[in-house]
C-alpha cells in the first residue's frame, strides 16, 4: 500500500482557504467535502484538510494556535521549473495569499519561495535541478 500523508489545517474562512489551496494547484475531493472540511489533493498520495475550527475541535482538546502570530511548521512541496515555483506564488496572492513572507533562495541547483495562506500557514514551493542531485 502507498503511504499518504493528509495535513490538517484549521481554517477562519473555509470558502477563502478552499480558494487559495486551488489555486496553488491542489483538486477537490467531494467525497470528503462538505460545509465544515475540504479535501484538497496535490496528489494521490499527498492532501490537506481545510476544517473549520468548530470541526477541527472535534479532534482535539487542544487550543488552536494562531499561525499569523507563532510558527508551527513550514510545509515544502516541489515543482518542475523555477518559472512553475514563481506562477504557484502569483496564483496564491491572486487568491488572498501573502507572497514571500520568508526570503527567496536561489543557490543555482535549488530554488524556492514561501507563500503565506489566508490563515498565516506558510507553504514553501522549491525547484531542485535534478542533475545537481547525482
Amino acid at each position: 500500500m502507498t503511504k499518504m500523508i493528509f495535513i490538517n489545517l484549521p481554517v477562519r474562512d473555509l470558502q477563502a482557504a478552499t480558494n487559495f489551496y486551488l489555486a496553488i494547484g491542489g483538486t477537490l475531493n467531494p467525497q470528503f467535502s462538505n460545509d465544515q472540511a475540504s479535501s484538497i489533493m496535490f496528489s494521490d498520495s499527498i492532501g490537506v484538510m481545510l476544517l473549520t475550527h468548530q470541526h477541527y475541535g472535534q479532534f482535539t482538546t487542544r487550543q488552536i494556535g494562531d499561525a499569523r502570530r507563532d510558527s508551527q511548521m513550514l510545509i515544502a512541496l516541489t515543482a518542475g521549473s523555477k518559472d512553475e515555483v514563481n506562477a504557484t506564488i502569483e496564483k496564491g496572492v491572486a487568491a488572498g495569499g501573502r507572497a514571500d513572507p520568508n526570503p527567496a533562495q536561489d543557490l543555482g541547483f535549488m530554488y524556492n519561495r514561501h507563500i503565506e495562506d489566508p490563515d498565516g500557514y506558510v507553504w514553501e514551493f522549491l525547484w531542485m535541478n535534478p542533475a545537481a542531485m547525482q
